[in-house]
């Protein structure tokens, strides 16, 4: 059990520290805005993913949150990982650009899969 609950921190962590991290970037990189153009992204739709990744990124770190709410956010996240890769391959952005949302979600699934673990109570 107690491999498990570090498997789950571990992966939950870096989840919730890569959606805040970038969350911030897309508000203060200029570069990341462009990107946004480049792709055909309203600016409107960057705040709203910012604001959104923030919040579900809360949602999964923060441990007193119920587990039906942090299903939610993994939806969320796997919508939005499994998005922007086909948003990078239909675009022709290098592979490197698709390729590190498809390794976001392979951890997020694994925060997910230990998750379900860590919280399974044996009676």
């Amino acid at each position: 059990m107690k491999k498990d609950k570090i498997i789950y921190w571990i992966s939950t962590g870096l989840i919730g520290a890569m959606m805040i991290f970038s969350g911030y970037a897309y508000f203060t990189n200029p570069q990341i805005a462009d990107s946004f153009k480049h792709i055909g992204f309203p600016n409107f739709f960057r705040v709203e993913l910012v604001t959104a990744k923030i919040i579900g990124a809360l949602v999964l770190i923060i441990p007193q949150i119920p587990t039906k709410i942090k299903e939610w956010a993994y939806a969320g996240f796997i919508i939005t990982f499994i998005s922007a890769a086909i948003a990078h391959i239909n675009i022709g952005d290098p592979n490197r650009a698709i390729i590190t949302p498809l390794v976001m979600l392979a951890i997020l699934l694994v925060s997910n899969f230990y998750m379900s673990k860590v919280n399974t109570v044996i009676v």
